[in-house]
């Protein structure tokens, strides 16, 4: 069974549940849409947060399954509570989504999979989260506040070399000033160890030599989330890896928030479709030499100018499809 949705659905039938007061899923009907849920289908949510898209394809769908994935224990546990009454079509795993199959068997290939990729509102707004440049907030940004063996964002400033916060700021970041600024931190924690998000904003005031704005505190901020959490190495491994479980036909569905992650993810689609991936030089194929899917819409999608002022958290994101042969 396919169904196509309005986007003016109300999805949160029958009142608004705690975890949707505290996120709303971003580009939810279009992502379904083009997931194309059919009765007999296995599906999966790698970064199931409260649980918003898998509700969605579950109503559509009465009789598919959902693997549902996060790395962060707290939004799983929002997922169950929100999601408790499909339990006998869900199974929850507590992983990252590059990382899923390593804990858990799959019956069959997957009939869809999608990724909504970034920080949630819930994560944003949980000041004991670490993620928000709000004041006196602690640094930690761990995905999953469950993992000692993840650096907080506090003993990354205090322990990482110069060089390697420049690596940090530089290339999670993109910041002009990432030299200076690393030299910075490191010339004040020898006194003034980094604690909270106060101290990193000083540090940034000191370096700008102004009120940072907050696109550039973001833009930092964000750098060394991406960095503690490996984000861009998950996402590299992840989409290869879920790829090669999708079934004939399956559609591939990933949400972006900014360039890095985009671009990882627009080339490996592109990469996926073409026939020969071969170097020019080379006088004859020796890959596949063939596409294993297509990309149905090069552009992808972006949320409406509706979705936006309803959802200013939205503005950035940018839906991107790939279908597998």
């Amino acid at each position: 069974m396919e169904t196509a949705l309005d986007s003016g659905r109300d999805s949160t039938s029958g009142g608004t549940s705690n975890a949707e007061k505290f996120h709303k899923p971003v580009l939810l009907v279009e992502t379904i849409n083009w997931i194309k849920p059919r009765g007999d289908g296995f599906y999966l949510d790698g970064t199931v947060g409260s649980g918003g898209h898998s509700k969605l394809l579950l109503d559509t769908c009465e009789t598919c399954r959902v693997i549902a994935v996060d790395r962060d224990p707290q939004a799983l546990s929002m997922a169950k509570t929100a999601l408790g009454s499909y339990r006998d079509r869900i199974s929850f795993v507590h992983a990252r989504f590059d990382q899923v199959l390593d804990h858990f068997s799959l019956q069959g290939p997957l009939s869809g999979a999608f990724l909504d990729l970034g920080v949630s509102s819930r994560q944003l707004d949980d000041d004991a989260r670490g993620f928000t440049f709000r004041k006196n907030v602690n640094l930690d940004m761990r995905m999953d506040c469950a993992n000692s063996e993840l650096p907080t964002a506090a003993q990354i400033l205090n322990g990482a070399s110069e060089e390697e916060l420049e690596k940090i700021f530089r290339n999670y970041g993109e910041e002009p000033k990432a030299r200076k600024l690393a030299h910075g931190i490191v010339s004040r924690r020898q006194n003034n160890p980094f604690l909270t998000s106060d101290d990193l904003v000083a540090i940034l005031y000191k370096t700008f030599k102004k009120i940072p704005r907050n696109k550039e505190k973001a833009r930092i901020f964000q750098a060394l989330r991406i960095s503690i959490n490996d984000e861009l190495g998950c996402l590299s491994r992840g989409l290869e890896r879920i790829r090669m479980d999708l079934d004939s036909g399956a559609s591939f569905v990933v949400i972006t928030y900014h360039s890095l992650e985009d671009r990882i993810v627009k080339r490996s689609f592109r990469e996926w479709s073409q026939s020969c991936i071969c170097p020019p030089k080379i006088p004859v194929c020796s890959c596949r030499g063939k596409a294993l899917g297509h990309v149905p819409l090069a552009r992808g999608v972006r949320p409406s100018s509706d979705e936006i002022q309803q959802n200013s958290r939205a503005r950035s994101a940018r839906l991107r499809i790939w279908r597998k042969a």
